[in-house]
């Protein structure tokens, strides 16, 4: 036997044997019916019911592989909300607001813009100080939701520093579309919430998480119940803006309560500025100083 008989496959590729059935099929009566069609090229076939769990499977497979390809070893999620506005565009919010309270809301996502900047500038440090190591596989590579906003700017820092990074988009009743810094081949499309959360997970190593609503408060409120159950280990979880996340929730008084213990409160620990974020993940990973 030989090393080429050895080696060479027995069956034909799937991607092959569909140009085959496209190419050499007879158009006949039996051939044009939907029963015919190959089931991996049966849209229909594969949207009904009865096929989710296959279509979750394909949905945790896909990003998985394209990742793996790519070389994404671990990655820094960014979550934050997609309404607060860049700097240059929180004048224009105010300048358009017709009422009180309109005026009040334009005045805090005025407030809150600076978060922008904090967002790219962290995609700058991780994107900057990332590690990569012998085998070429990356760590710390910016990911976020793919939308506006904070998933923008932390995109957009990577970016800046010529990094690749991650959107995690999702399929939604309104218009939803990648934001343009997102690299294109490391861009992704969820129909399942829950498959997507799980890609944000399964190589976070740090967690940022900025002010947002109620998508924000999900994805963080999940990640804290798997630390505090022990389904992952322990990561640092940095909340941007004290004085936001205080206002909103009262974590003090969730303690009091005797709804969760008091070495909960040690699960996040409050950040303001991206260097500080990026100083407790150096120390946490006792990574070397960077330039």
């Amino acid at each position: 036997m030989t090393q080429k008989d050895l080696k060479d496959r027995r069956f034909y590729k799937a991607k092959q044997e569909a140009k085959f059935a496209k190419d050499l099929t007879p158009q006949t009566l039996q051939t044009q019916s939907k029963s015919y069609k190959l089931a991996f090229q049966d849209n229909e076939f594969l949207l009904r019911e009865e096929l989710r769990p296959v279509r979750f499977q394909l949905e945790l497979l896909k990003p998985e592989m394209l990742l793996d390809e790519a070389k994404v070893a671990s990655t820094l999620v960014v979550y934050g909300s997609a309404r607060i506005p860049s700097p240059d565009k929180a004048d224009a919010l105010l300048a358009a607001a017709t009422d009180d309270r309109s005026r009040t809301i334009a005045e805090r996502l005025k407030a809150n813009s600076h978060y922008y900047d904090e967002a790219r500038k962290l995609g700058q440090l991780a994107s900057s100080c990332g590690i990569k190591d012998e085998h070429g596989n990356r760590h710390f590579v910016v990911c976020s939701g793919g939308g506006p906003s904070i998933m923008e700017a932390a995109n957009r820092g990577a970016r800046d520093v010529g990094a690749d990074t991650i959107g995690l988009n999702i399929v939604l009743p309104h218009e939803q579309a990648p934001n343009e810094y997102v690299t294109p081949d490391l861009s992704f499309q969820f129909h399942y919430f829950a498959l997507r959360k799980m890609h944000f997970l399964l190589r976070a190593r740090a967690v940022a998480v900025f002010p947002g609503g109620f998508g924000t408060f999900d994805e963080f409120f999940e990640l804290l119940t798997l630390v505090q159950t022990g389904k992952i280990e322990p990561m640092p979880i940095l909340l941007f803006g004290k004085a936001f996340w205080e206002r909103v929730i009262n974590f003090e008084e969730l303690m009091l309560e005797g709804v969760i213990s008091p070495k909960d409160l040690d699960l996040f620990q409050f950040v303001e500025t991206a260097e500080d974020a990026w100083r407790e993940i150096s120390i946490f990973y006792e990574l070397e100083a960077c330039d």
